[in-house]
């Protein structure tokens, strides 16, 4: 059974987008400050976070925006050292739309992300019967996965998207992650 955590990844889209009032208030631990997020080893440079955007918090992701003027939001993961992560991108991309119906493929490249390759793809797909635009970047470096996901409504998706990019493609690891054990 696959440790990915695909199946959190999407209770947590459909709950920033349906339960935001509720999560406005609540606050993740510090450990992200000046552009730098830390966990488990992994020192992570993040894009700019553009001034409209709001810090929340989404069980399933380690930094979660809310792009109020776009009507969408912004995640990042990154988890290291799990066996699971050694399957290939497309794979991996998968697991973060398990639960959406009704998928069309706009665009799925390959695009160059922090030294290595990153699979990129822009959808469109059901939520929840809910229709939804999604931006997706999915790299593996060092042992990492790193997860940059925007969604949005269709009609209010270009607005967000264009701010969402230089935050996604920004993303910089600084210094090797610290060994981690390959787990179950």
């Amino acid at each position: 059974m696959p440790r990915y955590r695909p199946a959190r990844l999407a209770r947590a889209l459909v709950f920033v987008l349906g339960s935001l009032a509720g999560l406005a208030a609540c606050m993740h631990p510090d450990s992200f400050g000046d552009g730098v997020f830390r966990k488990e080893g992994a020192t992570v440079r993040v894009g700019p976070v553009p001034s409209a955007w709001r810090r929340i918090t989404v069980d399933g992701a380690d930094l979660a925006f809310r792009d109020d003027a776009g009507g969408g939001s912004a995640l990042f993961d990154v988890r290291c050292g799990h066996r699971d992560d050694e399957a290939p991108l497309s794979v991996l991309t998968g697991h973060l739309i398990m639960g959406t119906t009704e998928r069309e493929f706009d665009a799925e490249d390959t695009v160059p992300f922090d030294g290595r390759e990153a699979l990129h793809t822009l959808l469109r797909a059901k939520l929840d019967g809910v229709p939804m635009q999604y931006d997706i970047y999915v790299a593996k470096k060092d042992g990492c996965v790193y997860d940059v996901v925007y969604v949005a409504p269709p009609g209010r998706f270009a607005a967000g998207a264009a701010a969402f990019e230089p935050f996604a493609t920004g993303l910089r690891t600084e210094g090797t992650p610290a060994a981690v054990s390959r787990g179950p």
